[in-house]
């Protein structure tokens, strides 16, 4: 019949529009490395979370480096696969992460609030579809 795929076909219509950046070669291996990576990053920064939000409690400074050096790491594992991943959606959540990081740090924001807003915004960005995490904006 006719007219009666409810409105699927529409949808996929839009799929198929969505800009998204160029995408490279990246080798299985380091795709493992990444997820082994990532599970250090969170394990970092949910102990960076606690020392953020409980002003009696200090995390050693092995977890600071670990939160940024697995950061690092991540993007670049990212990058390797997302060639355009700074015009990407999820490069620009990484940016306006780094900048309310930066400004909480300077005491241009208040400390608790904006790092619950980084994760919030982490959590969202990280679990959103690969059609919107990879849309170019720009």
């Amino acid at each position: 019949m006719k007219g009666s795929d409810n409105g699927e076909s529409g949808l996929k219509e839009k799929k198929e529009q969505v800009l998204m950046g160029r995408i490279g070669d990246r080798p299985l291996w380091v795709l493992n490395v990444s997820i082994v990576v990532r599970a250090f990053h969170q394990l970092g920064a949910g102990v960076f979370l606690v020392g953020c939000l409980f002003l009696d409690f200090s995390p050693p400074d092995s977890f600071k480096w670990l939160v940024f050096g697995s950061g690092f790491v991540l993007v670049f594992t990212e990058w390797l696969r997302h060639r355009q991943i700074l015009r990407e959606f999820s490069g620009c959540v990484t940016f306006v992460k780094l900048l309310l990081m930066g400004a909480a740090f300077h005491g241009f924001l208040p400390l608790n609030l904006t790092m619950i807003a980084v994760f919030l915004v982490a959590s969202v960005a990280a679990h959103a579809p690969k059609h919107i995490r990879h849309r170019l904006l720009f």
